[in-house]
């Protein structure tokens, strides 16, 4: 049985997976939140993605480190296993395999359906209705046909629709940022001037940083084809590094270019079509309407991205000889090279987890006992995962291996990076942790009967 993955990505194709997961439907889909939950404050909203890249980049930067280090299968559960311990990094990749992998990934698939309905059913089209659904369950397919049955054309679908997905974001970054200081009627200057609704400001940073989670994410994820990468010890790092900065200055171009087109208070009122309306009024309704496409196109980019790292989670448990039939599911495809019995697990997963959201957040007719374990699945999956960096993030400061910088600054400041990200999060959402964390526990707890290591064949 062949159970060794080949090295096949450079570093491009690194760079490109880091910003290919990262950039997509995140900074379009949050931006009016941001705008919603500052009540229109266009700074605090420019400081909370700033807030939120400084702790990307130093959490990249970190892993970075330990990158030079540790290169096995799955990169956060390689340096759980090597700074704490075999069990700690199962208890990641359980995680990671079973709720963050699959959640993301069916969240991603669920706003590439609901951007496409935009498209064609403008502002009526109904995110919560059976059409989203279905089409939402199509690109989960999809995507996951594409990553197992052909893992080269997943690479190069990967780095094409990298540079897709940045024209919609660099031509409202600099087209809408110089429309809106040219426009006669001053829409930039007057954003930047005027609060639409007072929100207190410690109140607006942390709900705020919390909502840039999720079009920060993703990073992270492309640590998971470390054992795939040519190079990876020299490349990874400078693909998390890279592709961190360059995420930052895109996002931050693009929301001051997203001021110069409508004002906040349209913006904030557009819901859904918020994207779509900011470039009809800076390009004309068609041109406008044709650029919104690109952004169905990053959508499914980062949907591929994220597939990838979801098909490889239960693999990266299994090749260790853990968790469920790990002689099943740490099976390697001969032919494509590809964990097939692990993508199709982590295909019903999220598809387990689409029938969840949908039922628990978005269908009204649901019982209120289930309501009150709906939670938010763009940003509480992924601040879940910041409070397992910290234990390897604090296993740093006694590797003597590495200079006094690397050794106390970089891991201190990730783990302050981490505690201000669980702290946004109660402020952002105290009514559904509860819930959550209940859900979270069950599922842990269920991987704990797997964590007893078998012989794998």
């Amino acid at each position: 049985m062949a159970n060794e993955l080949k090295k096949k990505y450079g570093l491009l194709t690194a760079i490109c997976m880091v910003v290919g997961i990262v950039v997509g439907s995140g900074v379009f889909f949050k931006a009016e939140a941001i705008l919603n939950k500052t009540g229109g404050n266009l700074k605090i909203g420019i400081l909370a993605w700033i807030i939120g890249g400084v702790i990307m980049i130093i959490s990249a930067y970190t892993f970075s480190i330990l990158a030079t280090k540790y290169e096995k299968v799955n990169g956060v559960v390689d340096y759980a296993e090597a700074t704490i311990g075999e069990k700690y990094g199962y208890v990641i990749g359980w995680f990671l395999s079973t709720i963050y992998y699959p959640t993301l990934t069916m969240a991603l698939a669920w706003l590439s359906a609901r951007y496409t309905l935009v498209v064609f059913q403008g502002d009526s089209a109904d995110p919560t209705s059976g059409m989203c659904f279905v089409l939402t369950a199509f690109y989960l397919i999809g995507s996951y046909a594409l990553n197992t049955l052909s893992p080269i054309i997943s690479g190069k679908f990967q780095v094409s629709t990298t540079f897709v997905k940045l024209v919609p974001l660099l031509l409202m970054g600099v087209v809408g940022t110089i429309y809106g200081i040219t426009n006669e009627n001053g829409v930039l200057v007057e954003n930047f001037s005027t609060v639409v609704n007072q929100v207190p400001a410690s109140e607006a940073i942390f709900t705020a940083v919390c909502a840039t989670v999720f079009a920060y994410e993703g990073w992270i994820i492309a640590t998971s084809i470390n054992a795939e990468l040519k190079d990876g010890k020299k490349n990874l790092p400078k693909a998390l590094v890279i592709g961190s900065l360059i995420i930052v200055a895109i996002y931050v171009l693009y929301y001051v270019g997203l001021a110069g087109s409508i004002k906040n208070a349209d913006m904030m009122a557009s819901g859904q079509a918020a994207a779509r309306n900011a470039f009809g009024a800076v390009f004309g309704k068609a041109m406008g309407t044709g650029i919104f496409v690109f952004v169905i196109v990053s959508c499914l980019g980062t949907l591929n991205g994220l597939m990838l790292g979801c098909t490889r989670g239960i693999y990266s448990i299994a090749s260790r000889g853990r968790g469920p039939a790990p002689h099943i599911f740490g099976y390697l495809d001969k032919h494509t090279n590809m964990p097939g019995n692990s993508s199709i697990l982590a295909l019903l997963l999220c598809a387990a987890w689409l029938v969840y959201f949908y039922f628990a957040n978005l269908n009204g007719s649901t019982a209120a006992a289930l309501k009150m374990f709906a939670f938010d699945p763009t940003e509480l999956p992924i601040v879940t995962i910041y409070p397992f960096y910290i234990p390897i993030f604090f296993k740093m400061f006694f590797d003597k291996s590495l200079p006094a910088f690397k050794r106390f600054v970089v891991p201190a400041l990730a783990i302050a990076g981490s505690l201000f990200m669980v702290v946004a999060a109660f402020v952002a959402h105290k009514a559904e942790i509860p819930g959550y964390l209940i859900i979270f526990a069950v599922i842990m707890a269920l991987g704990l009967g797997f964590m007893k290591k078998k012989k794998v064949a």
